[in-house]
């Protein structure tokens, strides 16, 4: 591109805000199932993200010196690091691995809240999310919080004090895609605070669908890890998230039942 010419307001030049923190890409992923540390790196850093989610309960991040730390690859002077609660049945064990996760980190406050009901489903228990939120906001956390995609519960986390909430689209790893869109559009229409989805994106064509329903990003770890070749899925989720949140903004046609010509019939001759 010449140099004095404008680049495009768009996805390249567009971000959302958590927290009081900004951040220009609206992709975040994971860092479990990867074959080694290498191939994590490799991912996130195709991938684009800023923000890396990371499970205190499954992931060295410094509770052990004598297993390597994840954090020797993904530095968090580049990388903002979000600790979550995967793993946790119940407000305790979700509560402590978030206090557990600001001492490691030096008071890092910004955390990702799940609280699972069952190990089959993985969907959130979310009478137990919603004590832990309440706990966490007391203590002082900016609590980016995972729920189902119903709009009042959502509406609720919102109210509660959560910085973001975070919809599934499906079942955690399922790779299903957003089962239910006109919930998820729902939610985003009745917040005000950032809404990304969370569990069960399996292709990049999932997260545009995500970022064109209007949200202001997309969490995810089994959709690129799970791939044949994760460093080039994590390419092509970047381009998707993208292409989805310039389609947002460049608003799309309004569909209609019959055809419509594509070009002008004012003015020509048969």
């Amino acid at each position: 591109m010449p140099q004095d010419q404008a680049i495009p307001a768009g996805a390249a030049t567009d971000g959302f805000t958590v927290a009081g923190r900004s951040f220009r890409s609206r992709l975040l992923v994971g860092t479990g199932k990867y074959k080694d540390m290498d191939e994590t790196a490799r991912a996130i850093d195709a991938s684009g993200a800023e923000i890396v989610t990371v499970a205190v309960r499954r992931s060295n991040i410094g509770q052990s010196a004598e297993e390597p730390n994840i954090l020797d690859v993904l530095p968090p002077e580049r990388y903002t690091i979000l600790p979550n609660t995967a793993g946790c049945y119940d407000v305790d064990s979700a509560v402590r691995t978030c206090h557990l996760a600001r001492e490691l980190l030096d008071g890092h406050n910004l955390v990702k809240l799940e609280v699972l009901g069952d190990q089959k489903t993985l969907f959130p228990d979310m009478l137990q999310t919603i004590e832990a939120a309440r706990v966490l906001i007391k203590d002082g956390f900016d609590v980016m919080v995972y729920t189902n995609d119903d709009p009042i519960i959502a509406k609720q986390l919102e109210d509660l004090g959560c910085c973001a909430v975070m919809p599934l689209a499906a079942p955690i790893g399922s790779g299903l895609g957003i089962r239910n869109p006109l919930n998820i559009l729902t939610i985003v229409e009745n917040a005000s605070v950032p809404i990304l989805v969370d569990a069960g994106v399996g292709t990049a064509s999932d997260a545009a669908v995500a970022m064109e329903l209007g949200c202001d990003g997309v969490l995810m770890n089994t959709a690129i890890a799970a791939a044949k070749d994760p460093v080039l899925m994590a390419s092509a989720m970047r381009k998707g998230i993208e292409a989805g949140r310039e389609a947002y903004l460049a608003g799309r046609m309004l569909a209609k039942r019959f055809a419509s010509a594509s070009s002008p019939i004012e003015g020509t001759f048969f």
